[in-house]
């Protein structure tokens, strides 16, 4: 999945020359966290989030606010430098830049100019779609040897069992020179599944389920 599919193509941003006042206005008007600070070349030279605001806020318990603070340009306040993403940039290689980071927002560019933005709300609701999370599904961990094939061996058992894989995801176990495979399967019961798994000699791990009185 690209960013191109996830982005948002309206962009809510500020000149430069741009007042604090205005960026807090534009914030509360749109209710948006992110604000893309661009040049006169719609280059993306900053980024001002809602932290920024709060920070520079006088508190409640100071008796008098100073008003031209507000009007001071948005560069004062601005986060920079700025990262950015392509169009083309893969959503799960963009999601480590969020985590490695710690950023909210990506702003999209192409040829330098400000064309999206990608938030951390998005980001988290396209990883939920490529798992196959937001749809009825069950989830089956298999803990195999870490060699090769083991993937197409297990699923192999799932194609035999007739019971659709929506999505598969390897990472290291806790047993020494094991990996876990999470399998997210098109079904609510994967029961049938997992006794076919076992009785192939796996280590199985479902989800719990409830009692069905042996009707199945």
């Amino acid at each position: 999945m690209k960013l191109k599919t996830i982005m948002h193509a309206h962009v809510y941003f500020l000149d430069e020359t741009a007042s604090i006042l205005e960026a807090i206005q534009l914030m509360e008007r749109q209710s948006i966290r992110h604000i893309p600070i661009v040049n006169a070349a719609h280059h993306v030279v900053g980024i001002v989030s809602d932290r920024d605001i709060r920070d520079i806020r006088p508190s409640i318990l100071v008796p008098k606010t100073d008003e031209t603070l507000f009007m001071k340009p948005i560069s004062s306040i601005m986060s920079v430098p700025v990262l950015t993403g392509h169009q083309e940039d893969d959503v799960q290689e963009s999601a480590r830049l969020f985590f490695q980071n710690r950023i909210g927002c990506l702003p999209i560019t192409t040829n330098g100019k400000l064309v999206g933005i990608v938030t951390e709300s998005d980001m988290l609701y396209s990883l939920t779609k490529l798992l196959g999370a937001d749809r009825p599904t069950s989830v089956v961990e298999v803990c195999v040897k870490n060699q090769t094939g083991m993937l197409a061996d297990v699923s192999a058992v799932f194609k035999a069992e007739k019971v659709n894989i929506v999505s598969a995801v390897a990472y290291p176990s806790e047993k020494l020179g094991f990996h876990m495979l999470s399998f997210r399967v098109q079904t609510i019961d994967p029961r049938r599944v997992i006794s076919a798994l076992e009785e192939k000699g796996y280590e199985v791990y479902g989800p719990a389920l409830p009692d069905f009185g042996g009707m199945l």
